[in-house]
Order: structure tokens, then sequence, then C-alpha cells
């Protein structure tokens, strides 16, 4: 699948999104190594620490089918994406992170250039 695919199926979820309190409505879509994509959307909460992400509602989606770090190849987001999913975006090994800067050019990285001297528990 291309980034712009994968791209079109994360506006696609964007336009799920609960945001009644940013309005700014955020996809991703997440394709796994098998073929599936899963996609997810920005939830808000009033109380703001409560809400969620896109990237971390499809990785969580993911992880509820069954997947698990390095079972995920590629995420595609709308916008870029937040220091906390950046972590979750390095802890599940995406080689590749496509999204959409606000000039409307598409950044691609490794998750590891997104979040150099990443925090990782210790091996043991």
């Amino acid at each position: 699948m291309t980034p712009d695919e994968l791209l079109a199926r994360a506006d696609a979820a964007a336009a799920n999104a609960y945001a009644p309190y940013s309005n700014y409505q955020v996809g991703a879509a997440v394709l796994a190594r098998d073929g599936r994509v899963i996609a997810g959307a920005n939830v808000e909460n009033a109380a703001y620490p409560l809400g969620v992400c896109a990237e971390r509602s499809a990785i969580a989606r993911a992880a509820s089918e069954g997947l698990r770090p390095g079972d995920l190849e590629a995420v595609a987001i709308t916008a870029s994406p937040c220091g906390g999913c950046r972590q979750w975006l390095h802890e599940w090994r995406f080689e590749r992170v496509h999204f959409r800067r606000a000039d409307g050019t598409v950044a691609t990285y490794a998750a590891d250039e997104l979040l150099p001297e990443t925090w990782d528990l210790p091996e043991g």
C-alpha cells in the first residue's frame, strides 16, 4: 500500500473523530504486516488529559485484534504526531511514519528518527 493510499484511509478516519472542544479532527491508519489496515481517530474528553490521539486509538485497536509490537509496519497520520505518540510509534517498532505537514506536504520518517534517545524498559 502506498503512503497516499494509507493517508486516504487516515483522512476517512479523521471524519469520525470526536473533537467537540478543539474541532481538530485527526485520523490515523496503520498497516499491519499481514496486509490489514486498522484506522483510528482522536477522541476528546472535557478533562483534556483523558483524550486519545488518533495514533494511539489505531494502535490500541490493533492490539485489541491481537497484534503486537513489530506486527505493524507503517502508519499514516493526518497531522504531525505529538511527543507521547512518538514514543508509542517507537515502542510498536514502526518502520515508516507518514504524516501530513501543515503546508499539505507529506513527511516520511522512521519512528526512531522522530524520537531520538527514546525511553525503553530495561532488558532482563
